[in-house]
């Protein structure tokens, strides 16, 4: 029996039955781009996460750029955000002819740690964006203070925190915007690419609207160089059929993730929960210095898993020549010792004990 790291398959067969009438009626519609599905998605995310602007986009990649841009980032600026993420975190700095400035994370949540950032910040700095790894939001109350005193931006990475909450808040609703990615294993996914930004900005909502099309307002009028940045009407007639079993999803992977704690406790480090906030396990992911032994364990059992992150951003080739003099070595701990296990919603407590059985067998090899 192979346990894969989220069913994607599981998941359609669940919601088929909601998913199909859906595409087949956007189909129907011939409204392909920009259609009622669109505009009707991006009213209900601004409604959940309690934000009064959320623009949909084509991915979670363009989501980071536009609101980079949005921001004003721009060639010789400076932006703060964490090695140990995804590159996309970082590359859309690059993209816009900015530096990323790699400040190193908290041991334990593997967030972006506030109390590192000040030191790091020079006349150059523009923005900071902390990342809510795997699903666990970063402490964002001093990082918005800080950014306040310095006249900076907080831009939140929320591709992995769809649902989370921090402060009271729902992930992407505390920092200026806050920027989500639809992949499809995400807690909240499509059926391809797709992403959204989120502001209580009425001027930053208009410009990344602008930026999102072509640099346009008005038709054939175009003010700045923009993109081509659009989450199509399939995509969104499929994500608002899950965008109403998210609580109910997120809720199913807390409590597997609690069940892999209660099991694991004491033979590998369990993935910490700081109390400022909800995380929602898009990733359930431990620590241990044994971490080959019990991937090779898990993978002759069928079981998946993976690194998220086996290398750090500043030790990538993409940013060895800038990082050569950089060392943080919280962040290159973590990055040898993590392992993230299968989680889904639709994890059974028989693939759980499974997965569970093989961890304990490894290490008592």
């Amino acid at each position: 029996m192979n346990i894969p790291m989220v069913d994607l398959k599981a998941e359609y067969a669940l919601l088929k039955d909601e998913l199909e009438p859906a595409v087949l009626a956007a189909l129907a519609s011939a409204h392909y781009i920009g259609g009622p599905n669109v505009r009707a998605f991006e009213q209900e995310v601004a409604a959940y996460c309690g934000v009064k602007h959320a623009i949909s986009c084509a991915s979670g990649t363009d989501a980071l750029l536009l609101a980079l841009r949005a921001c004003g980032v721009k060639p010789g600026d400076e932006v703060i955000t964490t090695p140990f993420t995804f590159v996309a975190t970082a590359s859309t700095v690059s993209m816009c002819g900015a530096r990323p400035v790699f400040v190193d994370i908290d041991a334990k949540t593997y967030n972006l740690d506030p109390a590192r950032l000040e030191a790091a910040i020079t006349p150059r700095t523009r923005a900071v964006v902390p990342v809510h790894l795997y699903g666990q939001p970063a402490d964002l109350a001093p990082m918005a203070e800080l950014c306040r005193r310095h006249g900076l931006r907080l831009i939140e990475d929320a591709a992995q925190a769809f649902g989370s909450e921090y402060g009271g808040r729902k992930a992407g609703a505390y920092g200026d915007i806050g920027c989500f990615s639809f992949y499809p294993s995400k807690n909240l996914g499509a059926f391809g690419d797709g992403g959204m930004v989120v502001t209580d900005d009425d001027a930053l909502a208009e410009r990344l609207r602008m930026l999102a099309n072509h640099g346009s307002r008005v038709r054939y009028h175009h003010d700045v160089l923009g993109y081509n940045s659009r989450l199509d009407e399939l995509q969104a007639a499929i994500l608002r059929v899950k965008l109403k079993r998210i609580d109910a999803f997120n809720a199913a992977r807390r409590r597997i993730a609690h069940t892999y704690n209660a099991r694991l406790a004491g033979v590998v480090e369990t993935p910490y929960e700081d109390g400022k906030g909800l995380h929602v396990f898009h990733q359930y992911t431990l620590q241990s210095e044994r971490r080959d032994a019990i991937q090779q364990a898990l993978t002759a059992a069928a079981i998946a898993s993976a690194i998220y992150y086996p290398i750090p951003l500043h030790r990538q080739a993409l940013y060895a020549e800038q990082c050569r003099q950089v060392v943080l070595p919280v962040s290159e701990t973590a990055a040898a010792r993590v392992l993230s296990l299968p989680i889904s919603p639709l994890l059974t407590d028989e693939q759980i004990d499974r997965v569970c059985a093989v961890v304990h067998q490894a290490l008592a090899a």
